[in-house]
């Protein structure tokens, strides 16, 4: 396991470092020009110009620029926001919380209820099974935003249980303003899970040895929790490897619907704006993430089913 383990570290590193290059590359071929924004409109002299190019670097040789990029980032340093004239590192610290408190509830909702539902579809074969069938497409049919703007118009506008904008002031506040945020990101996922569990469920309860169980007069309760959700976690665990930055990529929308300043808000304006110091360190975040959680994973696998090992 100490050798598969470092194997999986080197390829993450590798991973990394080829994304890395991929993403500032990407975005030096991008059309538009930073220096235009930072003019908004406004006509310079050509020293003007060469000046506010020379103090963003954007004249230096492509791979010069992404090798000070790069060492930057392995140092903390991001570089400077175009568009906030700040560090980019401070600029994320400052909003992450929002987002990452957002993820957070929309994950244990989609947990909670796409486990659940996938259960019960796979343990109620006939109305509910069509049922839950039906429901899941329908969630992963519709658009995070638009689910966003029915909740506002019932919750907020006609019930006024919730807020319908910004993320709140201290923990329980932000908490309170995030539902309804967290419930728009969560349903696409939610049906997505519970299709995913439902089907690994279903091939747990076509085996002999579940058949000998039940035969044996052991409850369904039992059955599900001890032998059926347990041969299912290596499927689970997959998909929860693209559960997290799944959720971290859909905010862009759910942020911009609801008014949230957080990470998907930021990266949305920034590339607007053409604000690339920002723009790559979020980009270069979510890959990260991904890989990451897809180690974790990999890790997990082994403990969650002895065969994964052979």
């Amino acid at each position: 396991m100490f050798s598969y383990f470092l194997k999986r570290l080197a390829g993450l590193v590798a991973t990394l470092g080829v994304a890395s290059f991929l993403v500032f590359g990407a975005l030096q071929l991008a059309p538009g020009d930073p220096v235009a924004f930072l003019l908004s409109g406004r006509s310079a002299t050509a020293e003007t110009v060469a000046a506010i190019r020379k103090q963003y670097h954007l004249d230096d040789p492509f791979l010069t620029q992404y090798l000070n990029w790069i060492g930057g980032v392995l140092t903390g340093d991001f570089g400077r926001s175009v568009q906030f004239r700040t560090d980019v590192g401070g600029l994320l610290a400052s909003r992450a919380s929002i987002t990452l408190t957002l993820i957070a509830i929309a994950f244990v909702i989609t947990l909670v209820f796409g486990l659940a539902l996938g259960a019960w579809s796979a343990m109620r074969p006939g109305l509910v099974d069509k049922g839950v069938l039906i429901g899941g497409s329908i969630a992963v049919a519709t658009p995070s935003f638009v689910l966003g703007f029915v909740l506002i118009a019932v919750f907020s506008v006609k019930l006024g249980w919730f807020p319908s904008v910004g993320a709140g002031e201290g923990f329980a506040d932000m908490v309170y303003h995030l539902i309804l945020p967290a419930i728009a990101l969560a349903l696409t996922f939610v049906g997505v899970l519970a299709r995913v569990s439902r089907t690994a469920m279903l091939d747990q309860l076509g085996l002999e040895y579940i058949t000998v169980a039940r035969g044996r007069g052991v409850p369904e309760r039992t059955l599900l929790s001890r032998h059926v959700i347990r041969g299912a976690m290596t499927v689970l665990l997959t998909y929860g490897g693209l559960l997290i930055p799944g959720l971290l990529v859909a905010t862009v929308l759910v942020e911009s619907t609801f008014g949230i300043n957080g990470l998907g808000r930021l990266l949305q304006s920034s590339v607007s704006v053409k604000d690339f110091p920002v723009v790559q360190a979020l980009t270069l975040l979510t890959v990260t993430v991904f890989v990451v959680t897809n180690l974790v994973v990999d890790l997990l696998a082994p403990l969650a089913d002895p065969r994964v090992r052979v």
